[in-house]
């Protein structure tokens, strides 16, 4: 039984994906580090700190940390999703869906807490999570289960009974792992891969949730 909903942030709720891609390219881009849109397209749903140090220990730069580096990127995003508020397709009609099903409603999210909670006041919606969780500093983010995990035990509902929102495929692997029903909605440029297959429901847009998705 669905006693409750988990959900990602970036790319789910918020249309911040893009940010996240143009600030890698610009701040990257200072540091001579060689990297593509699609370099940042193939990382989608993994840990900045984590992707900032697979460039650092491939390629290097002089000068920042890469905790410097971290902090420049996130600056950029946090600009950018205050000034424009991209809430996704769906997110009230979603949430709202869950709450008429008595569904306890969690966040877990790669994204560093101050993101989240800039993202949230921005787009008016702290009020519908319970609890709020980031993989910042966890040993692993997803799609490591560990936050989906921490979630869950936040909200005192075991896994099983949870049901996960995910965009990105590295995040549907941790609500998988964490052994969550999941639905999955893919940024429309992948969404025809196979490898969604895993996921207990696949939608266009949040705005195709029904409640029947909810519970069966």
């Amino acid at each position: 039984m669905i006693e409750a909903a988990i959900f990602d942030m970036d790319g789910l709720l918020v249309n911040s994906e893009p940010f996240w891609q143009d600030a890698q390219l610009a701040v990257f881009s200072e540091l001579g580090i060689n990297i593509t849109r699609q370099d940042t397209i193939d990382t989608t749903g993994i840990r900045i700190d984590q992707i900032v140090k697979h460039y650092f220990d491939t390629q290097g730069w002089q000068g920042p940390t890469c905790d410097e580096v971290c902090g420049m990127i996130l600056d950029k995003v946090i600009e950018l999703v205050a000034i424009h508020k991209p809430i996704m397709p769906g997110v009230i009609h979603a949430l709202t869906l869950c709450k008429e099903a008595n569904l306890r409603i969690a966040l877990a999210s790669s994204s560093p807490l101050r993101l989240i909670e800039t993202t949230l006041k921005a787009l008016e919606l702290e009020t519908w999570f319970e609890h709020c969780h980031s993989a910042e500093h966890l040993k692993y983010g997803k799609p490591h289960p560990e936050v989906y995990l921490n979630a869950a035990d936040s909200l005192g509902i075991s896994p099983e009974n949870c049901i996960a929102f995910e965009d990105s495929f590295a995040g549907l692997l941790a609500a998988k792992s964490a052994q969550m029903r999941t639905v999955v909605v893919p940024e429309h440029l992948v969404a025809d891969q196979e490898r969604w297959v895993i996921s207990d429901v696949k939608l266009n847009s949040l705005n195709e949730l029904t409640a029947e998705m909810l519970t069966k």
